[in-house]
């Protein structure tokens, strides 16, 4: 049986890639210092044979007995009120905990497969963004922290496959939605779903005119599965290209959930894209891949999921950080 390492394990997206590789027939060993995670995500696996959970912050040395196939590095902060609150770990993950997995992928001969995401590109001067596109980021800005990481962290892994001939992946993840998010992490769409079911406004930032894509999370986990098994070693986007203004999202929910409460508008974000569209024309011709799962679909989905929290969860809006 291969084994495979997840790091971020308990988060959003390293919990579904658990599920998957466990699908798969892998071994897992999820590793995860539960900064921004949480055990919940992960405890239906704790009864599995085939998975194991280290507590662990990859930025310190990493450690793992025995053989190693993958590593899927999914360990970082990944929403603005995260990563504005803790800009050190932010960086620290990216760099110094990218570096000590493409030493542990080295030692072990495995392949690795890096989260990057579609921050790199910063307010994209390209649209729709393809990865040939090197961006437009502030790299002193509040987001720097986290879009300069994520461009270092690509810097880092692409110099261990030229250098030490490391069988890496790059994955530039676009927004990404589905069950197990965090309701009060700051990214859009559980943003507006919490407030809605808490009854609140719909707050939308600037004029509600910039854009954003996104895609179901089991699209991305068949992405990035496919992408892990290919020979392919340049950063793929993985995203859906079905774009949409933030105002139009806003009713979207609106008509979703039911609510009758209102939008209303606050100032943009310092650095805030103002589009967000992938090319997925790499992903289709190198993977095959495509999203099959449509919006509406989708947000049922994950409304259904948010519903289904306690009235605890639904009002919790603290943040687990050290």
């Amino acid at each position: 049986m291969k084994r495979v390492l997840v790091t971020g394990a308990a988060g959003f997206l390293g919990s579904h890639l658990c599920d998957r590789m466990l699908k798969e027939g892998y071994h897992v060993i999820g590793m995860d210092n539960l900064i921004t995670g949480d055990l919940k995500n992960i405890e239906h696996l704790f009864k599995d044979k085939n998975f194991e959970f280290y507590h662990h912050d990859v930025s310190k040395y990493v450690h793992v007995p025995g053989a190693i196939d993958y590593i899927l590095h999914f360990a970082s902060p990944a929403s603005p009120i995260d990563y504005l609150k803790i800009p050190i770990q932010t960086l620290k993950v990216s760099s110094l905990g990218t570096h000590n997995l493409l030493g542990l992928a080295k030692a072990k001969g495995a392949t690795i497969l890096v989260a990057s995401t579609s921050e790199v590109y910063g307010d994209p001067l390209v649209h729709p963004q393809n990865e040939e596109y090197w961006g437009n980021v502030n790299p002193v800005g509040p987001r720097g922290v986290y879009d300069e990481a994520k461009r270092f962290q690509e810097a880092i892994t692409m110099a261990y496959h030229t250098y030490h001939g490391v069988d890496t992946k790059i994955v530039r993840i676009f927004n990404t939605y589905g069950p197990r998010m965090r309701l009060n992490d700051g990214r859009v769409l559980p943003a507006f779903i919490g407030q809605a079911l808490r009854g609140e406004d719909l707050t939308v930032f600037g004029d509600g005119s910039q854009t954003r894509s996104f895609c179901y999370v089991d699209d991305l986990v068949e992405g990035i599965y496919r992408l892990l098994l290919s020979d392919y070693h340049q950063p793929v986007n993985i995203g859906n290209p079905d774009e949409i203004t933030i105002s139009q999202f806003a009713e979207e929910i609106i008509k979703l959930t039911g609510t009758t409460q209102k939008v209303i508008y606050k100032d943009l974000p310092v650095d805030d894209p103002k589009q967000r569209q992938p090319d997925i024309t790499r992903a289709k011709s190198v993977l095959g891949w495509t999203p099959k799962v449509d919006r509406s679909e989708g947000l049922k989905l994950t409304y259904a999921y948010f519903k289904s929290l306690t009235k605890e969860e639904l009002y919790d809006s603290k943040h687990r950080f050290a």
